[in-house]
């Protein structure tokens, strides 16, 4: 196949929850259960011989961890997991990567800030929301009986699916090689869905282990937190996309966080920066006329936002506002309810850039 034509996937069908398929020699595809509407995370074991090296883990649960045990003993053949690579630091990739150090022994691999935005998010428990989160949901036009409610209410932790991470990891980074599964892999990092995320590009076969940067059917969530209220992750993430799409391959294999394994590498990643850059474009035109983070969804989003996909779309909202801003093609101000209003720039340039 060509870059210009559609996906191809090779294995139509996901294997069962707990169970694993093999995609290529000592490669496993293993699927694990997620509770949200995205129901489920993908993992990869690759025999390194005397064990095995697993990319992410899925959520800290106990259904997980059950899960984990009887893929150990059935699946895994009763050889060890002894060393644990982390894509991204987000909890349905890292949730057990303290088990299987703790409890047996396993190496954790990751970038340094995925390991530090892990553990210190971890860490960071908090009974009701803080100020500066109220501060960031009133910025973004939260509807006051929404904020009213969620002020009053216990928010997501970290450690709720997160098992303890304890001290010790192996740092990768931009360029390293590695070896796992009998093979030799480039490490390249992407952004804007997690920072200083990990793919992994294999030198001996046509493979790329994406995680979250390159996923097949769904465009991957770029978020702004109360962590970091001026982020850019739609820049970071469309620089990111351009210099990882110089090594791909029509016949790349690829490997995902989530969804099903895909061919057509650079039609996907194409795919992918054309949309936003045409969802930058609708949202600069919806606001013609000032208007907060919450009023845009319809620009963004093709479907109606329920009340569970209402954080992840106020997020992404956010995201893509801030990049409008931070490249010039909108301003914004207060107004009396402390929300910003985002008004497009007459002439601002007509494209995106990532904001230096």
């Amino acid at each position: 196949m060509d870059g210009t034509q559609p996906l191809e996937y090779p294995w139509p069908e996901p294997p069962e929850f707990g169970r694993a398929i093999e995609i290529a020699q000592g490669i496993l595809w293993i699927r694990l259960p997620l509770p949200m509407a995205l129901d489920h995370v993908n993992i990869y074991a690759l025999d390194d011989g005397d064990g095995w090296t697993i990319v992410d883990t899925g959520m800290g649960s106990n259904k997980t961890r059950g899960l984990w045990r009887d893929l150990m003993a059935r699946e895994l053949g009763g050889r060890p997991i002894t060393r644990v690579i982390l894509t991204h630091h987000h909890p349905d990739h890292v949730g057990l990567a303290g088990w299987f150090k703790s409890e047996y022994g396993a190496e954790i691999w990751a970038t340094r800030t995925a390991w530090l935005m892990a553990r210190m998010l971890t860490l960071d428990v908090q009974e009701l929301p803080t100020s500066e989160t109220l501060d960031f949901w009133r910025k973004a036009g939260m509807d006051p009986v929404e904020l009213d409610k969620r002020a009053k209410g216990k928010p997501f932790n970290f450690a709720d699916t997160v098992h303890p991470i304890p001290l010790g990891f192996h740092r990768i980074k931009e360029g390293d090689e590695i070896t796992m599964g009998g093979r030799t892999w480039d490490i390249r990092i992407g952004n804007g869905h997690a920072p200083e995320h990990a793919t992994f590009w294999c030198r001996d076969e046509d493979i790329v282990i994406s995680g979250d940067q390159i996923i097949s059917a769904i465009s991957p969530n770029l978020g702004v937190y109360a962590t970091e209220p001026e982020a850019d992750p739609v820049g970071e993430w469309l620089e990111a996309c351009e210099r990882l799409n110089q090594y791909s391959k029509p016949t790349h294999l690829v490997l995902a966080g989530h969804k099903l394994p895909f061919l057509g590498l650079p039609h996907r990643m194409q795919q992918l920066i054309e949309n936003h850059h045409h969802a930058l474009d609708r949202l600069a035109e919806y606001i013609a006329e000032p208007k907060c983070a919450t009023d845009c969804f319809p620009a963004l989003f093709k479907r109606k936002i329920g009340e569970g996909e209402y954080g992840l779309a106020l997020v992404e909202s956010v995201a893509h506002l801030n990049h409008l801003y931070l490249a010039e093609r909108a301003e914004r101000v207060l107004d009396q309810s402390g929300a910003y209003l985002y008004r497009a720039i007459l002439g601002g340039t007509n494209h995106s850039t990532q904001s230096t």
